[in-house]
């Protein structure tokens, strides 16, 4: 991941709570479901008595897209530790 693409995510994920509130619907109406969406699930995903998350790494794994350093979206976004 370059800099740059890094620098986007700092922001977007550091953008302040009134930025946040500002987003976020005033309840006076339903959020809309699209349509396409509504019936989608994860099911079929893995096999019955399966772990969610051992399927998804295990096709990020077939697909060629998963990577064992250990990195999590939390460094990712607002970096490591220090």
């Amino acid at each position: 991941m370059s800099d740059e693409q890094t620098g986007v995510l700092h922001a977007v994920w550091s953008a302040d709570e009134a930025t946040e509130a500002a987003l976020e619907l005033d309840g006076s109406t339903p959020a809309k479901v699209c349509k396409r969406m509504r019936g989608v699930t994860f099911d079929g995903m893995a096999e019955p008595g399966t772990d969610l998350g051992t399927a998804w790494r295990e096709l990020l794994q077939r697909e060629g897209k998963y990577d064992p350093s250990g990195v999590t979206i939390r460094d990712l976004v607002l970096g490591p530790d220090d």
